[in-house]
Formats: C-alpha cells, structure tokens, sequence
C-alpha cells in the first residue's frame, strides 16, 4: 500500500461509509497522513474485522497531521440523492481539516472540485493509498458506533450486527414492523416495494 500519490506532502485522502444501507447516514473521513506513517495492519476497512478497525481508529487520530469526519444523515441522503450526498460529505470532511490540502485523492470514481483544490479519483483506492484506506476506517467506525447508538431505540432491526445494510433479516424487520424515522425513504427497501405503505 502506497503512503502518496500526488508527491506532495499535504495529501488528503477520503472516503465514505454507508452509501449502500437502507438506514442511518453516510459518512464520509478525510484524512491527510504524515511522511513516516505505517501501521502493520492498516487496509481497506472492509477488509478488516470490527476488532482491528476498533484498534487502527485511535492510532489514525493521533498519528495524523489533520482528520476531519462528518455525517450526512438519511434526510440528506434522501434530498441530495445517495452520491451527492457522499460527496458532500466527504467536501464537509476536508473542510473539517486542520491543514489545507495540497492534493485531494478520492476513493472511486465521482468526486466534485473542492475549493481549487487538484484530486484524483481513484477506484478502489482504500486498498491502493493509505491515507484512503485510514479515511475509510475513521468513516466505518464512526458510522458502525452511531448504528450502534440507534440500534437502542429500534432494536428489533439488529442495527448493531447489519449497521443498516439491506440483510434479510433487515428487510424481514421492515416487512414485520414497517420504517422508522431512520429509514432511507428514496431506497428501496424492499423487492416488493410496491405493497409497502410508507
């Protein structure tokens, strides 16, 4: 895994959690990375178990030059469309940083100007650039505990385990006992969406 790709020393990277859940936020990190860093076991957060997530978030947070995190919660998401708000998101998270970026690089394929900033998009860049795959793990974990949290109020839909994704179980939840304010109401949440009385 490379530490830059621009060549310049402010080199931000970012990335989002959540696009493809039913329920909750997306989240999005960015994170810019000093010029010693490693760690042994960073990677692509879905690469990684909860455990090793739990274990990299503080040493990222510390070891960083500059994190920002931000949430766009499922109202957002259902305003701005799922991408947008990604990308939102991810331009609320540089916007967070301590440091001004000298580059931008951006985990997959869509991605707007930020400021004047130069980026990259960079498919599959959580495995490819450490400063992406640290954003990734920030955007997980701080999404996966927010789940959490929520998964108090609702537990019948084991938010805590599925963090929102479209599982079966998740969906046999819906069919059971319809949506809650948390639900993504744009998202088709079931097959059969039709027949659902929203």
């Amino acid at each position: 895994m490379k530490l830059n790709y621009s060549g310049f020393i402010l080199e931000a990277g970012t990335d989002e959690a959540g696009r493809g859940c039913l329920s909750g936020p997306v989240v999005a990190a960015a994170v810019i990375l000093p010029e010693n860093f490693s760690h042994n076991l960073l990677n692509d957060s879905k690469q990684l178990s909860e455990k090793k997530r739990q274990e990299l978030r503080p040493y990222i947070e510390e070891h960083a030059l500059a994190f920002g995190v931000s949430f766009i919660d499922h109202q957002e998401v259902d305003e701005l469309n799922v991408l947008q708000a990604s990308i939102t998101g991810m331009h609320r998270s540089i916007e967070q940083l301590s440091k001004q970026p000298e580059f931008i690089i951006v985990d997959g394929n869509k991605f707007k100007p930020y400021k004047n900033i130069p980026h990259e998009t960079i498919v599959k860049g959580d495995a490819k650039f450490m400063s992406i795959a640290a954003a990734s793990v920030l955007a997980k974990t701080y999404r996966d505990e927010y789940m959490e949290k929520i998964h108090q109020e609702f537990p019948q839909y084991n938010w805590k385990k599925n963090k929102g994704y479209p599982t079966k179980e998740h969906r046999d939840a819906i069919r059971q006992f319809g949506i809650t304010p948390y639900h993504r109401k744009t998202f088709k949440l079931l097959p059969e969406q039709l027949k659902l009385k929203l």
